[in-house]
């Protein structure tokens, strides 16, 4: 790979995402110095100040402006759709909480050595990341358990070489020129969430081999809180918001996500969502709970 750019989202997480940026830049100081990298970061509407300290700390990364309502699937568009009026070698997802290793791009680019090695042509790379205080793993990649249900388990890195996967989170993803050339980027429709286990699955639909690289490449909180705590004591007009709500149950991105690739169970995901809204407490404490 002679460039690639690398793509970001924000929104009021100054000090996550100067962090994640450092923490970028000093992994590209480990990697092969004739490579060339480009930083693409969407700020959504900040009021933070991000847009502001990242001008002054980091000048080369090319900002850009949200309409205020992008959300993390739409800040990522955004971001990739201006990197991609240049042709890069790849193209590297990473979120704005995540503070990679200095040593993740050499283990991405490893990766992508591999694959061409093993399949003949770029794919799609997944790194792994781990909670900074538990040590225990948060993103990675995943494969199907029971594929007509959706369930699936996490991947470890074996430390020794990259795993066949199939669902990936895009904390830290690397998309190759093969991948994109054939995919694209991000699918429309996503608002927030499921835009990066859309984006491995339609990879893996292309005859694109998605990868799971042999190394965790960085630290990631997973501060999913439990959102049904909440859901529960709602009055019924506000659980309806929230099923809709992009930092809620984001239900439209769901029902895309179930027409795109699991479309015998959109009708039931759809009776779900509502029944949840008007059942709370049946659908959190007998149906979740199975």
């Amino acid at each position: 790979m002679q460039n690639f750019a690398v793509l970001l989202t924000c929104f009021n997480r100054k000090e996550k995402s100067l962090a994640a940026l450092e923490s970028l830049y000093k992994a590209k100081e480990v990697l092969n110095k004739d490579v060339v990298m480009s930083v693409y970061l969407t700020d959504d509407g900040s009021t933070d100040g991000t847009s502001e300290a990242v001008k002054k700390q980091f000048p080369a990364v090319k900002l850009l402006k949200g309409s205020g309502d992008l959300y993390w699937a739409g800040g990522m568009r955004n971001s990739w759709s201006a990197a991609l009026k240049n042709n890069y070698d790849a193209y590297l997802l990473l979120n704005d909480d995540t503070k990679p290793y200095s040593n993740f791009l050499v283990d991405l680019f490893e990766t992508h050595n591999y694959c061409i090695q093993e399949y003949g042509k770029g794919g799609v790379y997944i790194g792994a990341t781990l909670d900074e205080d538990t040590n225990e793993m948060t993103y990675g990649g995943s494969v199907f358990t029971n594929k007509f249900k959706g369930n699936y388990k996490k991947l470890i890195p074996n430390g020794e070489f990259p795993q066949a996967c199939e669902l990936g989170n895009a904390n830290i993803l690397l998309a190759s020129k093969d991948a994109v050339e054939k995919i694209g980027g991000l699918s429309d429709g996503y608002v927030h969430g499921l835009a990066d286990f859309d984006y491995t699955l339609k990879a893996k639909k292309n005859n694109i081999p998605v990868l799971l690289a042999a190394n965790y490449l960085g630290t990631c909180t997973n501060d999913h809180i439990d959102k049904y705590a909440k859901f529960v004591t709602l009055p019924l007009s506000e659980r309806l918001k929230m099923l809709y709500n992009p930092i809620g149950f984001d239900f439209k991105s769901h029902l895309v996500y179930m027409k795109n690739h699991f479309l015998y169970r959109l009708p039931l995901v759809f009776i779900m969502g509502y029944f949840k809204v008007v059942f709370p407490k049946i659908y959190k404490n007998k149906i979740l709970r199975k």
